[in-house]
């Protein structure tokens, strides 16, 4: 509590800053969702299927390789300013995307918005633990979390009201106006005394990071679609994302301010959330991503109606990350993950089980268990790992929780997106011989908009909805997989851990 009061000073008003914080986290949440809502109808006016993965995968790159260098940045010079940054460049982003005129330009700007996305989910959340003591943080959490799914409700029900009403790009200009609010309330109502000093970045930490993880993206997006698995070109780039990899864990070992902190990874506690962070990381991109193309795809739903159904999980996740702030006190950190994991499997298991007849409240009731899973799991971790370090730890053990969950939508976005290309692709190659058309991945853009899929012939568009449907059926497998490893790794959480640190 000492160290909190000398870094963050009694002028500081915490209501007000918690309000500015909650709408930095908003534009966080409507990302994960308004976009996904949107792409069907990105994907109708730009085109482009094949490149569906790299929206999500462009954003997510440069929003993992950044969280870590913004959070020990708001160690060194303290939340306010480094929030700020971030959250001006996601702007800059925003508008741009909005305004691209082709699928390569939204990737390029896709890129800028995650530059600076990169600082507002690991800081806005160390804000409040800066502000709040130790035994504020499970309730305050909780609420932080609640008001972030609540806020996260609007996003598909908004995106695809935008979609349907004005225009795809609104979904993108959208958070601009909220943005600048969440920075004038954070310069005005939060008050930080830094002890400042020379920063000492490691740059090379960033960079080794950031060549190992695109490498291995690319493989996992490209490969078994342009380059096969033995290819030499899938080769070369295993080897360097490998190398670049090992590369990184030995600059670590020997920087004087390393990006990861090596150390914070033999906290058994820590170590298990961030793990676990990973695997639903996995989890939430895969659903986020791709249901929204079934919903409109197969069952011929529209852009709300898609909507609604990752808003389901939005529901269970606030509802669940309230429950969480109470449940921590009462039985502690493992026995509230535990609960969330089996949430996590009945959820992946229901989307696997997942048919069109089922209609929006079987795909709607299934994004709602996983969101109950992920309010219970992620609200114990951010509690767990923040009552485990001091102020000037804070920023870089959230911002390293964060990375994880972070590294898992990447290599999720780009390890799914691969599974349903190549699925999609193998279909069409055994079963595209009947319509005496040559079909690709840009094909099934006919399914994703009522005008297109009224253009198919019957025989057509049931051949690429069994496709769209037999495809994303794989991507769900792996969905329940994640589940079920998330599950089993809470089980490591030391028995002991009831008390708040």
């Amino acid at each position: 509590m000492g160290e909190m009061a000398k870094n963050i000073p009694n002028r500081t008003r915490r209501p007000y800053v918690l309000a500015s914080v909650m709408l930095a986290m908003f534009i966080g949440a409507i990302e994960a969702t308004i976009v996904a809502t949107a792409m069907p109808a990105i994907i109708g006016d730009l085109g482009g299927f094949a490149h569906y993965s790299w929206v999500f995968s462009a954003f997510l790159l440069m929003n993992t390789v950044t969280v870590l260098i913004y959070g020990k940045l708001s160690d060194l010079y303290g939340r306010k300013p480094i929030l700020t940054i971030g959250v001006s460049i996601f702007l800059i982003g925003s508008f741009l995307c909005g305004v691209s005129g082709s699928m390569k330009q939204l990737i390029i700007f896709r890129l800028i918005q995650g530059l600076g996305a990169g600082a507002v989910m690991p800081i806005a959340t160390t804000i409040v633990g800066d502000i709040y003591t130790a035994e504020e943080r499970a309730q305050v959490q909780g609420y932080l979390s609640s008001v972030w799914g609540i806020s996260a409700i609007m996003g598909p029900a908004v995106g695809g009201l935008l979609v349907e009403y004005l225009s795809w790009r609104w979904v993108f200009w959208v958070s601009i106006p909220l943005g600048a609010l969440s920075i004038i309330g954070i310069w005005l109502f939060l008050h930080e005394t830094i002890e400042k000093k020379k920063p000492d970045i490691d740059y090379a930490g960033a960079g080794l990071l950031t060549v190992a993880i695109s490498f291995f993206m690319i493989i996992l997006v490209e490969g078994g679609v342009r380059f096969s698995w033995s290819s030499p070109q899938v080769i070369a780039l295993a080897v360097i994302a490998a190398a670049a990899f090992l590369m990184f864990i030995l600059q670590e070992k020997r920087a004087a301010e390393p990006m990861v902190p090596l150390e914070i990874w033999k906290i058994r506690p820590i170590l298990v959330a961030n793990l676990v962070s990973f695997t639903t990381g996995l989890m939430l991109i895969g659903i986020s991503s791709f249901l929204p193309a079934y919903v409109q795809g197969v069952m011929e739903k529209s852009a709300t109606i898609a909507g609604f159904t990752l808003t389901a999980m939005s529901i269970g996740w606030p509802l669940a990350s309230t429950a969480a702030g109470k449940l921590i006190i009462k039985i502690g950190y493992r026995s509230t993950s535990f609960i969330g994991g089996i949430f996590l499997v009945v959820g992946g298991g229901l989307f696997v089980t997942i048919v069109p007849s089922a209609g929006p409240m079987g795909a709607a009731f299934s994004s709602f268990c996983v969101g109950v899973g992920m309010g219970l799991t992620s609200t114990s971790f951010i509690v767990l790992i923040q009552g485990a370090v001091g102020w000037k730890q804070r920023g870089i053990t959230t911002a390293a929780n964060m990375f994880m969950r972070n590294l898992g939508n990447t290599v999720g976005a780009a390890l799914l997106g691969g599974i349903l290309n190549g699925q999609i692709l193998r279909y069409f190659a055994e079963h595209g011989g009947k319509t005496g058309q040559n079909l690709t991945l840009d094909s099934t853009n006919m399914l994703l908009t009522e005008e297109h899929r009224a253009e198919l012939g019957e025989s057509l568009k049931h051949l690429l909805q069994e496709g769209l449907s037999h495809s994303l059926h794989s991507v769900y497998i792996a969905v329940l997989v994640f589940g079920i490893i998330s599950f089993f790794l809470v089980l490591l959480l030391p028995k002991k851990s009831k008390a708040v640190a």
